[in-house]
């Protein structure tokens, strides 16, 4: 069953925290640019409110989150109804599929893992953008996650978890960057992004279909 009450109750308090942590957005958005090439078929799995592909000039989301959908739709986003486990997507119809801070909130990550496998065109590409269970953010996210109401559902998974569902899933030739080396607190401007992992508690990876 799709995760969605906090994201259906709290719309604002969602939106509000990218307002409120500017720099480190902007510290993932860049992390993402460097995965992810312009003027190709891209969609977004688990698009939320458009924050991510919005700026990043994606048109195509699908979001099991009503209200979530309405926002997307506001900036642009052709938002579909839809879960990432039973994508409503053709085979093959896309060169990159992104999913961001999504892992965590699904109810089957191989299921989903192989849907995106499925709507990939030959030789398309996957790119997951989330918060590593090991950094020190996703310690905290661990430690605390009762006391928030979207992470109180969320699955927090390490890196080296997320190559071996991907490896399972038929996924292969991973490249990764990382970024958001501070606790979040100590923030104030976007951080730097490097190639790698192991530093960083925001964690992207390339991976071939």
């Amino acid at each position: 069953m799709p995760r969605v009450k906090p994201f259906e109750e709290f719309p604002d308090h969602y939106e509000n925290w990218f307002e409120e942590n500017q720099a480190i957005y902007e510290s993932e958005l860049q992390a993402l640019r460097t995965l992810l090439p312009k003027g190709k078929q891209v969609v977004e799995i688990g698009v939320g409110s458009g924050r991510f592909a919005a700026p990043l000039e994606i048109r195509t989301g699908v979001e099991p989150s009503a209200q979530m959908r309405k926002l997307a739709r506001q900036r642009g986003i052709d938002a579909r109804e839809g879960v990432a486990e039973n994508l409503p997507l053709d085979d093959s119809q896309f060169d990159f599929a992104l999913m961001v801070t999504t892992i965590c909130f699904l109810d089957d990550i191989e299921k989903a893992f192989r849907e995106v496998q499925r709507i990939l065109k030959p030789a398309g590409e996957f790119i997951i953008g989330f918060i590593d269970r090991e950094s020190e953010v996703g310690q905290t996210y661990q430690q605390h996650k009762h006391e928030s109401a979207f992470y109180s559902i969320a699955t927090f998974y390490s890196v080296d978890e997320i190559i071996s569902y991907l490896k399972k899933t038929g996924f292969r030739d991973f490249e990764f960057v990382q970024t958001i080396f501070r606790n979040l607190s100590e923030i104030k401007e976007p951080e730097p992004v490097k190639t790698g992992y192991g530093e960083g508690s925001f964690v992207g990876i390339n991976a071939k279909a």
